[in-house]
């Protein structure tokens, strides 16, 4: 991803949307589904994003002190907003989802080129890269179940309880 004709303050104020974003999808999602067990996963994804937006935003005030971060409603960076409704079948959601993790990974890893090679903020974006494939192969597995089962948001009591 060519993000060369961006400042650095639009790539960190379209990170911040993009991580606020996908908390929230996450955090709707999980509270969409049944399945126990799939829920987990997505509020575990939401509070990923979260983290991450936290370490954007120290970014963000270590290079713009003077700033307050005011997040633009639309951003000139090319990342992939997944729409939900509550219609929206869990499916559809998952595929999009996937997108917007593979393209936030290429973003983080096209913004760690930004910073020296092997400083914090260099590895630290590049692990955040890798994160977000890590996000993906979970959104993947979810939808690749769903796909095998046709009720693959069934709910069956009891299937999740422990000893």
């Amino acid at each position: 991803m060519d993000l060369s004709r961006f400042d650095l303050e639009e790539l960190l104020l379209a990170a911040i949307k993009s991580e606020v974003e996908s908390n929230r999808l996450y955090t709707k999602m999980a509270k969409k589904t049944k399945n126990g067990l799939l829920g987990d996963k997505l509020e575990f994804l939401a509070i990923e994003e979260e983290k991450h937006r936290l370490f954007i935003e120290d970014i963000y005030k270590n290079h713009y002190p003077e700033n307050k971060i005011i997040l633009p409603k639309e951003t000139p960076v090319p990342l992939p907003e997944v729409k939900f409704t509550e219609d929206s079948p869990l499916s559809r959601l998952l595929k999009e989802a996937m997108k917007a993790e593979q393209a936030a990974s290429n973003f983080y890893k096209s913004l760690a080129s930004r910073f020296e090679d092997g400083t914090k903020l260099n590895n630290t974006l590049l692990y955040f890269s890798d994160m977000e494939i890590g996000h993906l192969k979970i959104l993947q597995m979810e939808k690749d179940s769903m796909e095998r089962f046709e009720e693959g948001d069934v709910y069956w009591p009891m299937v999740h309880v422990g000893p």
